[in-house]
């Protein structure tokens, strides 16, 4: 970007991480992708998406930084978090002009010498730029947001919706109020309120009750003069960080007070629903039994303990063990296991298949259990999402992938066993059909995770079964060794 640009310039970038503090496999940095170019980084419907949407109307010039990112995981190791710390910070040191900084950071980025990673960053990002230097900041639904992190901002902005289908809209808001900043029109003031409670992940449906009036009511108040943003984000139980939780962020034109008092509100109105946010789901036995038994086809299972997205390693084998045991029809379940894809190349289509799946990754609570059937086809494993679901993303790759037919396995109900090389969040039923799998033909549909795939799954399915399953992403939070988080969380002394 030249220096002698009319424009304002504003750098752009994301780093990207939702780190399990109780996966013992940490996040190296291998595991992170970049993004190339402006095209590429344009693909999708991404909060970066929106930035660079809101460039032209917003009359500011873009300068690229860093666009990266990894599954979820485990910690973000040391040398990992310095890296892609260094590689933002030095490509927003190389723009000859700044006027102003959009990042779009996860909120639950967990590293192992900053349990408050995406706080860390905002800190060095501020350190670099000085607080003359608008800076806003976008965060995933489920971020765990401290107080700091604000002071440290002038806009944080969060997804309202999860799962998540608002991803553009939020980056979009951000570049409109960057761009108003920059032309004078407003002066933001910012405020945080934390319910002491921990809101878990079952209850992070905004489109079903409790939480949907309490979005409804967010979505609204950015509607009134004065309000920039309204962002009630549930957080993330997984990272044993001091500010676990749900954060209320309202962002005004210049009333400090009136933004304390509108987030002080939407706050009071989650404590007020704390009762409805007990734990009362059905263990993988009752699930797989009250499927069996279901007359309108497909029933989704949510294997909760095993959610991908929440940095569970993929390969928790309780449903499929179920499913075994209970001779259960139609089922299809989706596992990382490399090996496996190995025996299965090995073996070629409609060769036999016959070994220990799952059950092997470090943090996995169930073990392997035994399948048998045939190599039904292999695949290359990528695949591309064309509509807006959770979080926006278009491009996926599960790495290679077989199939197998599961030894009981009927013309008329396959049972069906994928098995991929990569850890792949299951956000898309084109994860399934690249593999030449129609989940309107099975009876039982699985993924592995809570909210996030519903906006796949919930349009084919009869009902969606969220199904309290172990693993390190278990809903009970009575079950982790947390040390780091703060004293009277509700959920813990209920």
């Amino acid at each position: 970007m030249k220096a002698n640009s009319a424009k304002p310039v504003v750098a752009i970038g994301s780093i990207m991480h939702e780190s399990n503090s109780f996966n013992a496999e940490p996040t190296d940095l291998a595991d992170f992708h970049y993004r190339g170019d402006l095209e590429d980084w344009s693909r999708g419907n991404t909060e970066v998406t929106g930035f660079i949407e809101g460039a032209e109307p917003g009359g500011f010039d873009i300068a690229l930084t860093i666009y990266t990112g990894a599954t979820p995981k485990g910690p973000v190791a040391a040398e990992a978090f310095e890296e892609v710390t260094a590689r933002l910070l030095g490509s927003i040191r190389a723009v000859p002009q700044i006027d102003g900084v959009l990042l779009a950071l996860h909120g639950a980025m967990y590293s192992e010498a900053f349990p408050h990673a995406d706080e860390e960053i905002v800190r060095r990002v501020r350190g670099l730029i000085g607080f003359g230097i608008p800076l806003v900041v976008t965060h995933d639904f489920h971020a765990n947001v401290s107080p700091q992190l604000v002071a440290m901002t002038d806009v944080l902005i969060t997804y309202q919706q999860c799962p998540h289908l608002d991803t553009r809209q939020r980056g979009a808001l951000a570049a409109s109020i960057l761009a108003r900043m920059l032309a004078g029109e407003v002066h933001p003031r910012q405020a945080i309120v934390k319910p002491p409670m921990l809101w878990t992940i079952p209850f992070h449906n905004t489109y079903e009750e409790p939480l949907q009036s309490i979005t409804k009511a967010s979505i609204e108040l950015e509607k009134q003069p004065g309000i920039l943003a309204a962002s009630v984000a549930c957080g993330y139980q997984y990272n044993d960080v001091p500010y676990i939780g749900p954060s209320v962020i309202v962002v005004t034109d210049g009333d400090a007070e009136r933004a304390q008092k509108e987030a002080q509100r939407l706050a009071d109105m989650m404590w007020d629903r704390r009762e409805t946010t007990r734990l009362t789901l059905p263990d993988a036995a009752a699930a797989v039994s009250s499927a069996m038994q279901e007359d309108r086809f497909p029933v989704s299972l949510f294997d909760v303990g095993d959610n991908v997205g929440g940095g569970s390693p993929g390969d928790e084998t309780t449903l499929v063990g179920e499913f075994l045991r209970q001779r259960a029809r139609g089922w299809v379940v989706a596992l990382f296991d490399p090996e496996a894809v190995a025996a299965a190349k090995s073996a070629g289509i409609d060769g036999i298949f016959d070994m220990d799946v799952g059950g092997k990754s470090a943090s996995t609570a169930s073990k392997p259990v035994r399948v048998k059937g045939t190599v039904q086809s292999l695949h290359h494993g990528r695949f591309i999402e064309p509509e807006v679901r959770h979080g926006g993303h278009r491009f996926w790759d599960m790495g290679h992938a077989a199939v197998i037919a599961e030894e009981h396995s009927t013309a008329d109900d396959l049972n069906i066993l994928i098995v991929t090389s990569e850890r792949c969040c299951p956000f898309s039923l084109h994860q399934l059909i690249s593999c030449g799998v129609y989940p309107e033909r099975q009876k039982i549909l699985t993924a592995k995770g809570t909210v996030a795939p519903r906006a796949a799954y919930e349009p084919v399915s009869s009902k969606v079964v969220l199904v309290d399953t172990p693993g390190i992403t278990s809903v009970n939070p009575k079950r982790f060794p947390f040390q780091r988080i703060r004293q009277g969380l509700w959920e813990f002394n209920n």
